[in-house]
């Protein structure tokens, strides 16, 4: 690959709302609504309002929940397909305000982002395009006034959006009514609300993972062919029937998205398009009580966290309120259980001197700059001599220590530019291999087979696009003591 094609691939970068995304790593998905109400996935619209009356609704309890897991944010389905409008909406009647819950007086998503801040956790907004209830879906523009309409009111009352989260269910059928979304008019509004917000999966900023079941790339690109952000490919590849399938379908296409081969004459079109990893706690979406056995282990969910927090994407997890209004006591217990270990994994970041082959001679940076703790720090950042033929990166700790993985983060606001990374570790048997990955990114923790025992690791910086840029390189202790021993 030429200079001018290693140039090309380094040269794209996230914008100001990526990079605020970015940082938020975890966050939940809070489907609720209608759905809730009548034990179903998929609504089939015109529900009776009356059925909305969630008696003890405390949408605090569902901050508290999220917060015990360590998340950031939330994201609630202000409307689902069935239409029905978890705000008092003045385009359309079916709506909380024909409940009820509150005497008609209510507003849930006003709630739920009041409560959100409170918390200290940033507010999204899930927003169905397709509606099963609404008159003119089907008619073309006069259905794109009515969304616009809609995405105007949730856009301009609630405050600061961090996301505006589009799929691109339109289950109808050949025999039914069909709408064909004019998405860029919906960006448009969306930029000109809340510039600040990404527009996730159909949309240009965050890229959805490909599947509903936790599965994450083995190396996951934010640079990739700016083919991937067609929103029409990208509805074609959501869930069109609700048949209890499709959460747990993971398809091996397009596996690699970023690698240089992969991106080979698409040089002229790439887009920075970060993935996001989207799945629930629940075998559905929505709560329904026959799942209550079927809660996915913190354990579980703790590995998906590693892969995708930890794998160069984001961690969108489903947590479903009871018909009730409260997170179910067994969600509870296993999001407590998770924040613990994510808070124990990252307690066990062990202080280390860290010694580059070289530093870029520019802006006063040194070896100082790369932080040895669980990063990114962004305003830390270190680079190596652009003439090092091998970059590397010794890593001493205090002593002998068990260790089971580190951790590296890439300076994104310069790109993503590492391709192949190696860890060696000095142990008793001699300068072992302990991992290896080609795609970093904003996060990559790199987890040994076999926790090995050393005071002594190296990190080779194989192959790049254009000078590497880090900002950290942390060393997890492994939580229980193990013999040195050679990775299988």
């Amino acid at each position: 690959m030429s200079n001018d094609e290693v140039a090309a691939l380094s040269s794209v970068k996230p914008s100001a709302r990526q990079l605020t995304w970015q940082a938020l790593e975890f966050y939940a998905f809070i489907h609720f609504g209608m759905n809730t109400m009548t034990d179903r996935e998929w609504g089939l619209g015109h529900e009776d309002p009356a059925l909305f009356d969630p008696d003890e609704l405390d949408v605090d309890q569902w901050m508290r929940a999220a917060l015990s897991a360590g998340m950031t944010g939330v994201i609630l389905t202000a409307k689902h397909h069935d239409g029905f409008c978890l705000w008092p909406s003045k385009v359309t009647g079916h709506t909380v305000a024909a409940s009820p819950w509150r005497d008609g007086t209510g507003d849930l998503l006003g709630e739920v982002a009041d409560s959100a801040r409170r918390h200290g956790l940033s507010v999204g907004i899930y927003l169905s395009p397709w509606d099963r209830t609404e008159s003119s879906y089907g008619s073309g523009r006069a259905y794109d006034d009515f969304f616009i309409a809609q995405l105007t009111e949730v856009l301009t009352q609630y405050g600061p959006i961090f996301s505006v989260w589009f799929d691109g269910a339109n289950g109808e059928g050949p025999d039914g009514r069909v709408q064909t979304y004019d998405w860029d008019r919906y960006y448009a509004v969306i930029r000109r609300l809340q510039p600040g917000a990404v527009i996730s999966v159909c949309g240009p900023d965050v890229r959805w993972c490909g599947n509903e079941a936790g599965h994450t790339r083995a190396d996951e690109w934010s640079v990739v062919p700016g083919s991937l952000r067609d929103a029409e490919r990208i509805a074609e590849q959501s869930q069109q029937v609700d048949d209890g399938v499709f959460a747990s379908l993971v398809r091996s296409n397009d596996d690699d998205l970023g690698s240089r081969d992969a991106l080979k004459g698409k040089l002229d079109d790439l887009v920075w398009y970060p993935a996001e990893v989207n799945t629930s706690i629940r075998p559905g979406w929505f709560h329904h009580p026959s799942e209550d056995q079927k809660v996915r282990s913190a354990d579980e969910l703790f590995q998906i966290w590693c892969s995708s927090a930890g794998g160069n994407a984001t961690f969108l997890l489903n947590i479903p309120p009871t018909a009730r209004g409260l997170v179910a006591d067994p969600d509870v217990h296993e999001l407590q259980r998770l924040g613990q270990l994510i808070s124990d994994f990252r307690a066990r970041t062990i202080p280390a001197a860290l010694t580059p082959s070289s530093t870029l001679g520019r802006d006063g940076q040194d070896a100082a700059a790369l932080s040895a703790e669980f990063g990114p720090t962004p305003d830390r950042t270190w680079q190596p001599d652009p003439l090092d033929p091998h970059p590397t990166i010794a890593v001493r700790l205090p002593e002998a220590r068990s260790i089971e993985a580190v951790v590296l983060s890439e300076d994104i606001r310069l790109g993503q530019r590492l391709e192949h990374v190696t860890v060696h570790a000095d142990t008793a048997d001699g300068l072992v291999e302990v991992a290896r990955a080609r795609s970093i990114g904003y996060r990559r923790i790199l987890r040994f087979d076999t926790p090995v025992v050393t005071d002594r690791l190296s990190v080779a910086l194989k192959v790049s696009r254009g000078t590497p840029a880090l900002v950290s390189l942390a060393t997890i202790e492994s939580p229980v003591e193990h013999s040195s021993r050679r990775p299988r």
